[in-house]
C-alpha cells in the first residue's frame, strides 16, 4: 500500500467516528427515535458511499481489513478516553461486542 492509500484510508476511517459523535447526538435529542434513524440513514449512508464508492478506503486482498465498523469503534473510544473517560469502562462493551461478532459469524457460517 502506498502512502497516498494509506493516508486516504486514515482520512476515511476518520470521517465517520466524527460524524458520529458530531451529529448523532444532536439528530436523537432534537428529533428523537426517528432522530436515530435519520442519523444512522445519513451518516451511515453518506459515509458508506464516501468511502467505499469513491475508493477513500483502500482494501487490498493480502494486506489489514478495515471497515467502518472497526473505524467507529476504535474511533469513538479514543474520543471517549481522550475527553476523560475511563478505558476500564469500555471493557464490558469491547467483550460483548467481540462475542457478538463471533457469534453471528458462527450462525452465518452455518448459511452461507
Amino acid at each position: 500500500m502506498t502512502i497516498q492509500f494509506a493516508l486516504a484510508t486514515l482520512a476515511g476511517s476518520f470521517i465517520f467516528p466524527f460524524l458520529i459523535r458530531l451529529l448523532w447526538g444532536k439528530l436523537v435529542e432534537n428529533f428523537g427515535t426517528f432522530g436515530g434513524w435519520m442519523a444512522a440513514a445519513f451518516i451511515v449512508g453518506t459515509t458508506w458511499t464516501l468511502n467505499h464508492g469513491t475508493g477513500l478506503i483502500v482494501q487490498s486482498a493480502g494486506g489489514a481489513w478495515v471497515d467502518m465498523a472497526f473505524a467507529a469503534a476504535s474511533g469513538l473510544l479514543v474520543a471517549s478516553v481522550v475527553r476523560g473517560g475511563k478505558f476500564s469502562k469500555a471493557v464490558p462493551n469491547l467483550v460483548a461486542a467481540i462475542v457478538g461478532g463471533i457469534l453471528g459469524g458462527l450462525i452465518l457460517s452455518f448459511y452461507l
